[in-house]
């Protein structure tokens, strides 16, 4: 288990309060050196895809109604998929970029944009087959998913798409709570992530979660624990991330909180249900709290380290005040 404390100096750096990395923002292109890629508004990444090729193929995402999400306010329309022109230059230039490296070839590719793997199956074999024709050391490619990319896609496309090298999507789930999935707008059910992630399990593909703690509201957080951890043991997610609600005025669920309709978590209250999900989870996995929207970054592999995670978040909840958790909140600024 590795574990750290960032306090106010953390919140300046180029996480975000999602558990996301930002890579560019409000750019046409980015320019490094001599190497120029498409990239459109604020490109997000997971922190551990810090080592994958970000390559464009949508921007924006197609849900677009999660009550507390923010991150693509930055965009004049809700989602847009890029020319397969703008992606194989990107794919060219990288070969071009890269022709002669004895080593640090790209071996991993990760999409960016929401939620590519809505697109269809033959977009995203398309865009497989130029990696392949322009990248041949690349051996999977992930992206962002929501549970609802996955439905439409048959057993037997799934299962083509992983032999494709599709592998290691990152679903945000959220949380297993259905009160707290309808009222957020996620636009799927406990059962819709249970059956859509037994079906990529089946195909091969690996997925790891986003967990929003405080999502099921106050008074709640233990509650939305306790059923997420019981819709993760029955799959098999590689990593779960728990990342801290951090709201900000320009979401909907600012306005949902000036009308009485809800009501945030308090700061101790959030490592309570942090505690919770851990203490309720019975899978395999690695469990990380990553990102500038958690004051205390740490990681462990379950079940090994679940008891050495579980004091530290002891000693947070019985040592740390509420005063200095919520200090450290309203220094994260939104990107």
């Amino acid at each position: 288990m590795r574990a750290y404390h960032y306090g106010k100096k953390h919140a300046r750096n180029k996480e975000t309060p999602c558990g996301y990395t930002t890579m560019a923002k409000n750019m046409p292109g980015i320019r490094k050196g001599n190497v120029f890629m498409h990239y459109t508004g604020t490109i997000w990444r997971p922190p551990y895809e810090a080592a994958s090729l970000l390559l464009e193929v949508t921007a924006g995402c197609t849900h677009h109604k999660c009550k507390f999400c923010t991150l693509y306010h930055d965009l004049p329309f809700k989602f847009r998929m890029s020319p397969l022109e703008d992606i194989e230059d990107d794919l060219r230039e990288v070969k071009r970029a890269t022709k002669g490296w004895n080593s640090g070839r790209p071996r991993r590719v990760f999409l960016t944009g929401a939620n590519p793997f809505v697109l269809s199956y033959d977009k995203l074999a398309a865009i497989a087959e130029l990696i392949r024709k322009y990248l041949p050391s690349v051996k999977s490619i992930g992206s962002f998913a929501r549970i609802t990319d996955v439905t439409p896609k048959t057993d037997k496309e799934l299962a083509k798409l992983r032999d494709m090298g599709y592998d290691g999507l990152t679903i945000g789930i959220e949380t297993g709570d259905d009160e707290a999935l309808r009222f957020m707008n996620k636009g799927y059910t406990s059962a819709d992530i249970i059956e859509q992630c037994q079906r990529l399990d089946a195909a091969g593909i690996h997925y790891s979660f986003f967990y929003l703690v405080s999502i099921s509201g106050a008074g709640r957080g233990e509650i939305g624990a306790k059923l997420t951890a019981d819709i993760c043991n029955q799959i098999h997610p590689t990593l779960i991330g728990a990342n801290m609600l951090t709201i900000y005025p320009d979401s909907e669920l600012f306005a949902e909180i000036q009308r009485g309709n809800w009501q945030e978590e308090g700061e101790v209250e959030k490592y309570k249900e942090v505690r919770t999900l851990i203490e309720n989870l019975q899978i395999p996995t690695i469990f990380a709290a990553m990102g500038a929207s958690n004051a205390f970054q740490f990681h462990g592999q379950l079940p090994k380290d679940k008891e050495k995670l579980l004091v530290f978040l002891g000693e947070i909840i019985g040592t740390v005040s509420e005063e200095e958790l919520q200090r450290y909140r309203k220094s994260v600024y939104h990107l």
